[in-house]
């Protein structure tokens, strides 16, 4: 694309150059970057994308887009502006001709809950032979492949990048987890949303965000940016606080399990593998069966009928795209064990997280809750002895381990941990190594425990000093129980 044509009518500071030269790719990594590209430099958290304007020059690049001075060289075209963050997201989806315009995209946001409600919408859709994209914490899906991805939500580029290609595939509807972090850092000011869904707010990345209301705000910017609904879980206080602020800015739908909602359940039925529930709907009644239990299941189950209804799709499709749902990789994911125990693998990371895992998992226990947990290294340490109160009034014995501690000394995140479990009377027992700590639990599980393994969830990897080594709980529980 002509570099002209890029720019559009963005605002510039400077420009020096040839604004007819011919761009064939955009990148904001050095590494990546080759003949013909525009070479976006950021600012980080670690590095500094001005640093590396000679290598990307070096590799082919013949446009630099960039904030501070720099010395200009020949045969390369400068753009200096504002903020290039910004102008990533404005260049990028100009450079993909505008992709998001092209698609239904439906944003989910809230603290818990966000991937496993973009997969129970997915299969609703895929029931009403409606061809679904996802963006989220699992990557990024189109119909069997997925791309791996670093972020909840990747950054404008990557985004702009894999919606064209979903458009390229026929996609019809992208359901994209939307971070604070993605709504904060300006990651999707150029994505346009039709349709966006809250599912809750509990305490978590207040390393970044600082505080609850800082955390709320940056979530409130979602719905901001929808033209067709938002969609609001009216059980939850921010949730109410979202529908008072933007209640006449777009049409609302909201969803409930304890108070009047425009969706809600009725007649809810736990059980240990499976929980019933009434859907209610403008004085329709359906039967739903989710093949995954827990409290916590039935909202992600509203929350994806509500926005199937603000899509228009009949109420069949959504009894079928539900109770379709064998379930989610590492949510509420049941191990096959062959033994006289459970084994559970969950991605909970928050207090909240845990706690309804846990209360689902208490309707149904005969035996003991064994917990083995962590908590992720270099982010919100103020949850930490939070989650170790709620692993200590709701399990009977815990495992306290690592969970992707990055740079941080797994010890010094245990001993965070510790101050909260200290005010319970649960019996734990501090094993430093997470699968020294898996096999311990398997090798002394009595008659009828349920384990549960919190964090990890669909992760098959963990990060120890900035590396990442290969980790596959599913792998390691298999390798036990035949020893066992």
């Amino acid at each position: 694309m002509i570099l002209r044509d890029i720019l559009g009518n963005y605002f510039t500071k400077e420009k020096i150059g040839n604004l007819s030269i011919n761009i064939v790719d955009i990148n904001h990594d050095s590494r990546k970057v080759y003949t013909d590209n525009m070479f976006i430099a950021i600012k980080g958290f670690n590095f500094d994308g001005h640093d590396f304007i000679d290598k990307a020059i070096a590799s082919g690049a013949r446009c630099i887009v960039h904030m501070d001075k720099v010395d200009i060289k020949e045969n390369v075209t400068y753009i200096r502006v504002e903020d290039t963050i910004d102008a990533l997201g404005f260049f990028s989806s100009n450079f993909y001709n505008h992709p998001a315009q092209k698609l239904e995209i439906i944003g989910i946001t809230g603290t818990n809950g966000k991937t496993s409600t973009s997969y129970y919408l997915k299969s609703i859709l895929d029931t009403a032979k409606i061809k679904t994209g996802i963006i989220g914490t699992t990557g990024i899906i189109i119909e069997d492949e997925i791309v791996k991805m670093d972020n909840t939500t990747p950054d404008a580029l990557a985004l702009n990048k894999n919606l064209d290609n979903m458009i390229k595939r026929n996609v019809k509807v992208c359901v994209m987890e939307v971070s604070s972090h993605a709504l904060e850092l300006n990651r999707v000011d150029y994505i346009d949303f039709n349709i966006g869904i809250f599912t809750n707010l509990t305490k978590d990345h207040l390393d970044f965000h600082k505080n609850m209301e800082s955390y709320f705000n940056a979530k409130l910017k979602l719905f901001y940016k929808t033209d067709g609904f938002n969609i609001v879980n009216l059980d939850d206080n921010y949730g109410r606080r979202i529908v008072d602020i933007v209640k006449n800015r777009a049409q609302l739908l909201t969803y409930s399990i304890d108070n009047k909602a425009d969706v809600y359940a009725s007649d809810i039925i736990y059980s240990f593998n499976k929980v019933d529930f009434i859907l209610n709907y403008n004085g329709n009644k359906m039967d739903i069966k989710l093949n995954t239990p827990g409290k916590f299941t039935v909202y992600n189950a509203l929350a994806s009928a509500s926005c199937a209804i603000a899509l228009g799709l009949d109420l069949s499709y959504i009894k079928k795209g539900l109770e379709d749902i064998k379930g989610v990789k590492g949510r509420f994911e049941l191990i096959p064990t062959n033994k006289d125990f459970m084994v559970i693998i969950d991605y909970a990371h928050t207090p909240d997280g845990l706690e309804n895992v846990l209360k689902a998992i208490k309707d149904f226990s005969l035996g003991r809750i064994v917990v083995v947990f962590g908590a992720g290294g270099n982010r919100d340490k103020s949850k930490r002895p939070d989650m170790g109160e709620v692993v200590g009034r709701y399990a009977d014995y815990s495992i306290i381990t690592s969970d992707n501690p990055r740079y941080e000394n797994p010890k010094s995140i245990i001993n965070d941990i510790l101050t909260g479990i200290k005010n319970t009377n649960i019996e734990y027992k501090i094993i430093v190594d997470r699968k020294e700590a898996i096999k311990y639990a398997l090798y002394n599980a009595k008659p009828k425990d349920i384990i549960i393994l919190f964090g990890k969830g669909h992760e098959t990897y963990t990060i120890i000093d900035g590396k990442t080594y290969p980790f596959d709980e599913r792998e390691i529980v298999s390798n036990c129980l035949k020893d066992i």
